[in-house]
This record gives structure tokens, sequence and C-alpha cells, in this order.
């Protein structure tokens, strides 16, 4: 578990790619500090595990799954990556709860410099959408971030001057995917209220003949 507040920019060292998935050294300093092997590291918002640990790098092994549903599959050597160890429970929780399991994808749509803040517009898919609210948290890339509004394909953030410098959110550019992971909570809450029955799972429309007629469409 973290808490989407990155401890440090990282970049990757070297990778390796196979048909079974890939092996990532990523360069580090502050979070080596007590990494352990087989420690959980949020690696850009993927919960990654390190599998070997030096004084200036960590090797991670990243599976099909995680290269499909990420945007690992564009790293090359010398990308920069957002690290966080996973979170201590005696510690202030000031983003909020992130599991580093990785939704999907989102696209950078719109960037727009205003006074000392940056506002992003991405653009992602209805399954990550549904959860997004005005004021609700959001996973960017591994950062706990704030939603200012919604529309039904987008969502943005505003992006303070402090954030921009420490994390790769300064960095991206229109056009750029971003890992993304949506409110915890927000996926439980729907969960139980459709096991109950209270809410019922949504269902794409039969666009037929009769679906037209109704709404006046024919």
């Amino acid at each position: 578990m973290f808490s989407g507040i990155v401890e440090e920019m990282g970049a990757v060292q070297s990778v390796e790619k196979g048909l079974a998935g890939a092996k990532f050294s990523i360069l580090a300093s502050a979070i080596l500090e007590d990494l352990k092997v087989g420690d959980s590291v949020s690696v850009s918002g993927a919960c990654l595990t390190a599998t070997s640990i030096d004084e200036q790098s960590f090797l991670v092994d990243v599976s099909t799954e995680t290269l499909n549903c990420t945007n690992f599959g564009t790293i090359v050597v010398g990308t920069p990556l957002n690290l966080e160890r996973a979170m201590k429970l005696n510690a202030r929780m000031n983003g909020h709860l992130v599991t580093g399991h990785v939704d999907g994808l989102g696209t950078l749509r719109v960037r727009e410099q205003d006074g000392n803040a940056i506002y992003l517009t991405m653009e992602a898919e209805e399954d990550i959408m549904r959860y997004c609210v005005p004021k609700g948290s959001i996973t960017i890339d591994g950062i706990s971030l704030t939603i200012n509004s919604v529309t039904a394909h987008s969502f943005s953030v505003a992006i303070i001057p402090h954030t921009a410098k420490v994390t790769t959110i300064g960095l991206k550019q229109v056009g750029d995917a971003v890992n993304l992971e949506s409110d915890l909570i927000g996926k439980y809450v729907e969960r139980l209220l459709q096991a109950n029955g209270t809410l019922i799972p949504s269902v794409a429309p039969v666009i037929d003949k009769d679906y037209l007629q109704k709404r006046g469409l024919l």
C-alpha cells in the first residue's frame, strides 16, 4: 500500500525485454536507504518488487500484464520514474490510499499554465472516469492528485510548482500516456452496492430500431 507521495525521481539504467516480460534496473538514492529484496516499490504508479539491490540502483521484474496495462512498454534507458516505498502504518497519511495496481492509461490532452500552476486535462476510458468526482483523488504515474473538474471523457488536475519539480508530471507533454489508478474506496463502495442490489451494474444499451424511435432518431 502506498500514499501517492513520491519520494524521489529515479531513472532507468537498463532495460531487458523478452517474450516473458522485462527487467528494469532503476537508479535511485533516497529509497535505497532501507530497501530490502522482496520489498514493494511504486514505480510510476505500478507496484513492483525489488529483486536485487546495490548501492545506487535496484532491479525489478515486469510481467507482460503490467507492460500491457501501463506506459512501461515505451520505457528506454534514461526514462525518469516516480518512486515511493511502501507506506508505514505509523506514518502520516499525506496523500490517499494507493494500491499500485494500475487501472489503465490516460492521455494528456491539454497543458495550460495559469499563474504558478500547470493545469492538465487527461482523457481516460469510462472504466476510470466512473470513479472520478470533483475534489476526489486519483493517482497519475504514482502521484496522488486532486481532481478539479470532470467531463464525460476527461478530468483536470492542477500541478503546483513543487510537484512539477520533484515528479515526472512536470515533464509531461500533450499526447503523453500516463498510468492511472482510480480511487480505491469508490471501487469498494460500488462493488458493495452492486452486491446487495442497491446499484445495478451498467449495461451497454442495445442500439436497435426501438431504441432509436424512443429517442426521436427515426
